[in-house]
């Protein structure tokens, strides 16, 4: 049951919501907790959804990658997305830019698997870019084994790919490996 608030309406639940209601935490900050299928796309309140990651998860970057695998592997670019983001702001600032740019991968991924192929490819190259400059500035063309230049050739190719075809893509026969051979299974 929903709270009664100054105006002596009651509010609503989160398997009750009107329109501008919006969820949100003690401290005002929305909390996002609407269900979502496994490409993140929101649901309807009440209805079963894909589980989410919790957020803000500190993990080391070699558990970061093994998430962020099985997730891609399983079709969940949204949420190998949001591994790779918790990696961005909670690893070592020399990182940020490279979970960062898998991050921008990840969502790359999810935007042509949902149809959306302009931004789909938009992201894929950008994401594809971020990460080769990283590997040029590092100095580190395999971090935590992570095969940069496999990844980079296989979110260019697969940008190339939408824009051609046309067609949203299958996100999880269309993961990339993280480690070694870029493309493929």
């Amino acid at each position: 049951m929903g709270s009664t608030g100054s105006t002596g309406q009651t509010g609503s639940t989160s398997a009750d919501r009107s329109g501008d209601a919006r969820d949100r935490d003690s401290e005002g900050r929305a909390r996002n907790a609407r269900p979502r299928d496994g490409l993140g796309r929101p649901l309807p309140y009440g209805t079963d959804g894909v589980p989410r990651q919790p957020e803000g998860v500190v993990r080391t970057p070699q558990e970061t990658v093994a998430e962020a695998q099985r997730l891609l592997d399983e079709g969940k670019p949204f949420h190998a997305h949001e591994v790779f983001e918790d990696a961005w702001k909670s690893g070592p600032d020399a990182e940020r830019e490279l979970w960062r740019g898998l991050a921008q991968l990840a969502v790359g991924l999810t935007h042509a698997a949902r149809g959306n192929l302009t931004g789909g490819a938009r992201l894929l190259r950008r994401g594809a870019g971020a990460i080769e400059a990283w590997a040029a500035g590092s100095g580190q063309p395999l971090p935590h084994g992570i095969d940069l230049e496999g990844i980079a050739a296989w979110a260019r190719e697969l940008a190339q790919d939408v824009e051609r075809d046309g067609r949203a893509v299958d996100a999880g026969a269309r993961a990339p490996r993280l480690r070694g051979a870029g493309t493929g299974r």
